[in-house]
C-alpha cells in the first residue's frame, strides 16, 4: 500500500508544473477577455458615433478607427482560442499521467507530443496577444499625430 501512495505522491509532483502553467494560462485568459470587453466597448460607441459624424474627415478617421477596432477584436479572441486549446491540451496531459499510473499504461510519447503542441498553442497565442497590443499602439499613435496637427 505504500508503494502506491509513493507513486502517487510521484505523480503528484510530476503534475504540479502543467498545473501551474494552467494557473498562468487562466490569468493570460483574464487579462485577454478583460481587453476584449473594452475593445467591443469602444467598437459599439464608435459605431454609434460614425452614423452621426457629418465632417468627411472625421469620419474618415472614426472609420479607420472603427476597423482597427474590428481587427483587434478578431486577434484578441484568436488568442484566447489559441490559449483555451492550450490549457486544454495541458489538462490532456494531466490526465494522462494520472491514467497512466492508474493503467501502469506508458504515455510517454502521446504526454511528449501533447505538451509540445500545448506550448506552441502557447507561443501563438502570445504572438497574437502582441500583434494585437501592437494595433492598439498604432491606433493610439494615430490619435496622437490627429491631435498635434
Amino acid at each position: 500500500m505504500s508503494s502506491s501512495v509513493t507513486d502517487l505522491a510521484q505523480i503528484i509532483q510530476i503534475v504540479v508544473a502543467p498545473i501551474f502553467m494552467l494557473t498562468g494560462i487562466a490569468g493570460f485568459l483574464n487579462v485577454m477577455s478583460g481587453r476584449l470587453g473594452r475593445i467591443v466597448d469602444r467598437a459599439r460607441i464608435m459605431e454609434r458615433k460614425v452614423q452621426s459624424i457629418k465632417s468627411p474627415e472625421y469620419l474618415e478617421t472614426s472609420e479607420k478607427e472603427l476597423k482597427n477596432l474590428w481587427r483587434r477584436i478578431t486577434l484578441i479572441n484568436r488568442s484566447i482560442g489559441l490559449c483555451t486549446a492550450c490549457a486544454l491540451f495541458v489538462c490532456s496531459v494531466v490526465v494522462l499521467l494520472f491514467v497512466g499510473d492508474l493503467l501502469v499504461f506508458d504515455f510517454s510519447q502521446i504526454i511528449i507530443t501533447l505538451f509540445i503542441i500545448a506550448l506552441f498553442l502557447l507561443i501563438f497565442a502570445l504572438l497574437t496577444f502582441l500583434k494585437e497590443v501592437q494595433l492598439a499602439t498604432k491606433t493610439l499613435q494615430m490619435g496622437k499625430e490627429i491631435v498635434e496637427d
